[in-house]
């Protein structure tokens, strides 16, 4: 049992939904994600062609999805994130 009372418990306000979150929808976001598309297709080739792509796997397939993680980044700092100062920020 807890040992809360009534009187500890908080009571949230209603959320407002009508803030624009983003999502990610920016250049640096699609470049990562089609980096790490394309890392994800090699490590799945390598994974079926069996033991003898081992290398290809971890160098093509995990490393290219590392790159692309590490591109989103740069990217991101170099102002082509959401809200960045390199992006025409007037809606959609």
């Amino acid at each position: 049992m807890s040992n809360k009372s009534a009187a500890d418990v908080t009571v949230q306000g209603p959320i407002d939904h009508s803030i624009e979150l983003g999502h990610g929808n920016s250049p640096a976001a699609w470049t990562a994600v089609a980096v790490m598309l394309v890392g994800t297709i090699v490590g799945c080739i390598a994974f079926l062609i069996g033991e003898s792509a081992t290398l290809l796997f971890w160098i093509g397939g995990v490393g290219i999805i590392a790159i692309g993680l590490i591109l989103g980044g740069v990217m991101k700092l170099a102002g082509y994130g959401v809200g960045g100062s390199k992006l025409k920020n007037d809606g959609h």
